[in-house]
């Protein structure tokens, strides 16, 4: 069996409660409703994992645009940049 590494904490739990509205859809509610007893908890659960996923998800591409743009500075330095030969400053 692999183990599961714990879920980094990304918000603060001990954090007060406040209602919201949201517009969900009935049945899907009431599908969910059936299975837990703590449907807020469920999607605070769910809120969270989705939080650290695109956060993860925005680390990751602004880690391949810093790669990116190394990269091409590394090749200007190298060869300079293609409009050189037709600048007119």
């Amino acid at each position: 069996m692999s183990k599961v590494p714990p879920r980094r904490l990304i918000h603060d739990a001990a954090a007060r409660k406040r209602p919201v509205n949201l517009t969900l859809n009935e049945d899907l509610v009431a599908r969910a409703r059936g299975l837990t007893d703590n449907l807020s908890g469920v999607v605070e659960s769910l809120l969270a994992d989705y939080l650290a996923a695109e956060q993860q998800r925005r680390a990751a591409e602004a880690d391949m645009v810093k790669e990116a743009v190394g990269a091409w500075n590394a090749f200007a330095d190298k060869h300079g940049c293609f409009s050189d030969e037709y600048s007119t400053l």
